[in-house]
């Protein structure tokens, strides 16, 4: 085993989905020792070849060659065994079983003795391996379900790591991971490259790709555009270069804002008084008409349970939510008094993924289309169709399912279906997770058109540079209580908060 030998070629992949073409003929090789960047806007590609290689689909042509053979999985369980893992973006955990028999899906072989399963044995062997990589807080013999979305990420990390990894592919995962649970994440990649596995980083972030990769490789409209070494990308212009590369042009326009202006309305719109479900306790806020509050902190600070309870989500032991003086019990009632919610989750709770982009758009406006027991057709469409064209999702149309869209493509429908809704206080939960940095500046840009129109936005991130980017006012939570509140300010810097994060 040497550092620097080809272990893995893709060459000539093509993949079709019906009509949409993913992947153009791209080639790439990977070698011992790396750690690849692979980094594209959404709809790349990058995931897709990655998953071909992975098991999870096949290619529609081309070929792949592992370890100087032909390469080609059965599924992701084969490639598991064989050595090629990948932690996808999305939740990718099992329901209903526990933490042990999900690190060991597939592998249950290793702890069977006369046809029996020694449950007792791979939930020692599992809690093994959550202590060895320092996540002992996890219990192996826990119902997965129990587990928030980082955590369930961390599990399936430790799944993927096994005696025969040999290549470890990560998607878009430190998105859904606090900054203890990246550097979890980190710490193992560099130790899989010293011991000369190979680690394949798709990630939108050219920060962290700078930071973490010995190589790059950028793709665009299913197409290779280049490839970059450790020397290229340590020059001082790397970083344009590589967005000109992803995007095909220079940025223009305004990224974040750029006014520091943040008077709005003295009218509110979303109220939280002397809120208390949980952990949360006494929680109040204002959020008026023209204003965009954001809320920060580290995972399990409480932010996330604030935006569920604003849209009627969390039951209430005390204190109440209030749309416009009317009280939100549910979000029946969110949706009646004009309260959109973009949920974290995106493939859980946003949207119906086995449902086409139409159904997903139009669903909160069926009651506003429905005339007496009909509901028009052509309605359904004229809305549907208003929305993909002001958000320029990429589909063949609005009959095209859900879940053959990509990340930010799959984002931007859960944007459109609250803007065909009219709904003029939208609580966005990590609004642009997941997505490509052209995507996020023309989310911002839609963000601030809600503003100018007098929207009301409750906007929760775990990305700093986001909220002091877009915030007319800025609270930090920390234990389930607000620790910090800051007013939006040219000279406002992630520094200035970390104190009243930890």
């Amino acid at each position: 085993m040497k550092e620097n030998e080809i272990i893995f070629q893709a060459i000539n992949i093509k993949k079709e989905f019906d009509v949409t073409v993913a992947l153009k003929g791209a080639d790439i090789t990977l070698k011992r020792g790396e750690i690849r960047g692979l980094i594209g806007e959404n709809g790349s590609g990058k995931s897709t070849i990655m998953s071909i290689a992975a098991g999870m689909q096949s290619a529609t042509s081309g070929e792949m060659v592992y370890k100087g053979k032909t390469w080609n999985p059965t599924s992701m369980i084969d490639a598991n065994l064989q050595g090629i893992s990948m932690i996808l973006q999305e939740a990718n955990t099992i329901p209903g079983i526990t933490v042990a028999q999900n690190i060991f899906a597939g592998r249950e072989k290793e702890f069977t003795s006369h046809g029996i399963v020694r449950i007792k044995k791979m939930i020692r062997a599992a809690q093994a391996l959550l202590d060895k990589y320092e996540i002992g807080y996890i219990h192996a013999a826990d119902q997965i379900d129990r587990y928030n979305f980082e955590d369930r990420k961390l599990i399936e990390l430790v799944r993927c790591i096994n005696e025969n990894i040999e290549i470890l592919v990560v998607d878009e995962t430190t998105t859904a991971l606090s900054h203890n649970g990246r550097n979890v994440l980190y710490k193992l990649i560099h130790q899989l490259a010293e011991a000369h596995k190979t680690v394949v980083l798709i990630s939108h972030d050219i920060d962290e790709i700078l930071e973490h990769c010995t190589s790059l490789t950028v793709l665009r409209d299913g197409e290779i555009m280049g490839e970059l070494t450790k020397e290229d990308m340590q020059k001082s212009d790397i970083a344009n270069k590589i967005r000109y590369l992803m995007i095909g042009r220079e940025m223009t326009g305004d990224y974040y804002r750029s006014d520091y202006d943040s008077v709005c309305s003295e009218v509110s719109r979303l109220s939280f008084q002397h809120v208390t479900f949980g952990r949360i306790k006494d929680f109040n806020l204002e959020v008026h008409a023209g204003e965009i509050v954001g809320i920060g902190g580290l995972s399990g600070c409480g932010m996330h349970e604030i935006g569920r309870a604003g849209y009627g989500l969390e039951k209430l032991i005390e204190g109440k939510v209030l749309c416009d003086g009317k009280i939100v019990k549910s979000c029946k009632d969110a949706i009646k008094y004009g309260i959109g919610y973009i949920s974290k989750n995106r493939d859980t709770e946003a949207l119906i993924l086995n449902g086409s982009i139409q159904d997903n758009i139009v669903l909160p406006s069926l009651p506003d289309l429905q005339k007496g027991i009909y509901i028009s057709k052509k309605s359904e469409h004229m809305l549907s169709d208003k929305e993909i064209e002001r958000f320029h999702i990429k589909c063949a149309d609005g009959n095209q399912w859900v879940n053959t869209l990509s990340g930010g493509n799959k984002q931007k429908v859960s944007f459109a279906k609250w803007t065909a809704k009219g709904a003029n206080i939208i609580i966005m939960d990590c609004p642009t997770r997941g997505v490509d940095v052209g995507v996020k500046q023309f989310m911002y840009q839609q963000i601030m058109e809600m503003k100018k129109a007098g929207n009301a936005i409750l906007m929760i991130s775990e990305e700093l540079t986001e909220l002091i980017g877009m915030s007319d006012r800025l609270l930090i939570m920390k234990d389930f209580e607000i620790s910090g509140q800051f007013k939006r300010s040219s000279g406002l810097k992630p520094a200035d908060m970390i104190n009243y994060m930890v």
